[in-house]
């Protein structure tokens, strides 16, 4: 299916990341429409103009009209709710998600859909500390890495239709990724950063210390501010790679301590010099796409 600006989205699940597709796409101009269980969700998105229509429940007339729908819903849900309403999409209907996690759940959706409909996973790499449709912002998604994880189960025409996606809400780099090696990645980029948050916000319960932190501790705390539910499951559905990932990280801290416990000076500064150095590479201009 190709995305042209008579292609009707469907949007099912206004959260934070389901509201800035549904800003973003409407933006550029694109019919899009959300269901969404919470009626104060829909009321919002409608007052905004970023839903032409919107309902509590899946329904005939806003699944049977989409060309395309994304499924911003929890890792968990995805294969049940695809086996319940399924029915109501039309034929050639083309799936996607924002979902965190890939292994499992791709295959899950793709074994559960019928013939006729065809999902592809993606992972839009952009997020806010605060959740909700109030407060999405299209703009978290200008120069961000847009991830498209194809099985032998999508067509060329679907991966050329996810890429067309990400380039229309403003990503910067778009890279094709099996689901295995995403979840591989993912548990370290993501998850692991966020554990280490979560573990910096909770190691020290002083009541004095939003009094004297600066920039580096907020940088570093900021995605402490968690959605526990959603987060909880992502960290469950990916739980043997964040293990090796967190056994890694704990590794290298032990490495810094020993060589501050024993007065390496040498060693603490190599340790630097190339953090330093990796850091750096994360500031040079990247290529315009990866495939």
């Amino acid at each position: 299916m190709e995305l042209t600006k008579d292609t009707r989205f469907l949007i099912i699940g206004l959260g934070l990341i389901g509201g800035c597709y549904a800003r973003g796409l409407a933006k550029h101009g694109y019919h899009v429409a959300a269901v969404d269980q919470n009626p104060e969700s829909i009321r919002y998105a409608l007052a905004e103009g970023m839903i032409e229509k919107g309902s509590e429940i899946p329904t005939p007339e806003l699944l049977g009209r989409c060309d395309a729908a994304v499924l911003g819903l929890y890792p968990a849900q995805m294969a049940g709710w695809i086996r319940q309403y399924q029915h109501l999409f039309r034929p050639g209907t083309l799936l996607t998600d924002v979902c965190g996690v890939k292994s499992g759940v791709v295959d899950a959706v793709q074994e559960a859909l019928r013939p006729d409909l065809e999902f592809i996973g993606c992972h839009p790499m952009a997020g806010r500390e605060l959740s909700g449709v109030q407060n999405s912002d299209e703009r978290i998604f200008e120069g961000a890495n847009f991830l498209i994880t194809p099985t032998g189960r999508n067509t060329p025409e679907a991966i050329a239709f996810a890429r067309e996606l990400g380039r229309v809400l403003g990503f910067g780099r778009i890279t094709e990724l099996d689901p295995g090696q995403h979840d591989e990645l993912i548990g370290f980029v993501s998850q692991l950063t966020h554990a280490i948050a979560v573990s910096l916000m909770t190691c020290n319960e002083d009541p004095n210390l939003q009094f004297v932190t600066g920039d580096s501790f907020r940088d570093l705390t900021r995605i402490a501010r968690i959605n526990e539910e959603l987060w909880s499951e992502l960290f469950f559905s990916n739980r043997e790679r964040l293990l090796r990932e967190i056994d890694s990280f704990a590794g290298q801290l032990g490495r810094l301590r020993r060589a501050l416990a024993e007065g390496d000076q040498e060693g603490l500064r190599e340790m630097f010099r190339k953090s330093t150095r990796r850091r750096a590479e994360f500031d040079r201009p990247a290529p315009e796409e990866n495939a």
